[in-house]
């Protein structure tokens, strides 16, 4: 059973081809989070994860962590997944409040999706009708979107998708500008167009600068596999804090902007990778 679903991701891939690319992070922002936490797997953890891989991913999740924003014009039911808005400045999230849908739905949003796909992991090695291949793309993909601070942006301008501004001399949204142009430019000035530096560069963070909060990062209270409000919470402040703040309609966003949001970007890319590995260690055993 396992090979037929493999097989059927790997039909699904072929729409990355077909459609537009829309992302939650860009593409290597969400291969930066998978590659870090593939570094931090446990052994059994690292097994399950590579059998779980479709094979054309070649024992890479950064290859195909990004598969959960193309096939959601394929699996329309998952756009809702990706994103939890909340209420207009209030700066806070709350489960019962803001994880739904447009119709009401209550749990679909990327709160619920993590929880679901969590769920759904803890199967592997039993006999299931879940396809644990999807849940783990699923999964991987949606605890770097909850780490995107705007993914759990306002419900007014979708999560800053509806606020235009000037990236240096080149017009985007908010949004955008946090999903790919942060990540872009640091890249292109700091580390040669060269991801794995970056990639290099974040995990020694991890060891040296943020090494006494690696533990308080990867923890659950209460024993829990996985605590995806705890991650939108601290997204929605992020937002508040550095988002949003000090950009109107038409910003001109410059040095000022990208110098002081990096850090910001780079921790949570950081807090991503070390959660996506925990949780995943605790699901494998």
């Amino acid at each position: 059973m396992m090979a037929y679903y493999k097989i059927q991701i790997v039909a699904l891939v072929t729409l990355m081809i077909v459609f537009p690319n829309t992302q939650g992070w860009g593409e290597d922002g969400h291969a930066i989070i998978c590659r870090i936490a593939q570094s931090r797997l446990s052994n059994t953890a690292s097994e399950a994860v590579k059998d779980l891989l479709p094979k054309y991913a070649e024992n890479d999740l950064g290859n195909v962590c990004s598969w959960a924003d193309h096939v959601r014009f394929y699996l329309h039911w998952s756009a809702a997944l990706h994103f939890a808005d909340t209420p207009d400045n209030l700066c806070n999230y709350q489960y019962d409040r803001d994880c739904k849908d447009q119709n009401g739905e209550k749990g679909r949003c990327v709160v619920g999706a993590i929880n679901n796909y969590t769920g759904q992991l803890l199967n592997y090695g039993k006999e299931t009708q879940y396809n644990l291949t999807q849940a783990l793309l699923f999964l991987s993909h949606f605890m770097g979107d909850v780490h995107q601070p705007l993914h759990v942006g306002f419900t007014s301008d979708r999560g800053a998708n509806l606020i235009d501004v000037h990236w240096y001399n080149r017009k985007q949204n908010l949004h955008h500008v946090w999903d790919v142009n942060i990540i872009e430019t640091a890249e292109e000035r700091f580390y040669d167009t060269n991801i794995g530096d970056y990639i290099n560069a974040i995990q020694g963070n991890i060891t040296k600068t943020w090494s006494d909060e690696v533990k308080g990062w990867e923890t659950c209270d209460s024993n829990e596999t996985i605590c995806p409000n705890i991650y939108a919470s601290e997204g929605i402040k992020a937002a508040c804090d550095w988002g949003y703040k000090g950009v109107t309609e038409n910003s001109v966003l410059e040095d000022d902007y990208f110098l002081s949001r990096l850090p910001i970007v780079s921790l949570r890319l950081a807090q991503g990778g070390v959660r996506l590995a925990a949780t995943l260690n605790r699901i494998f055993g």
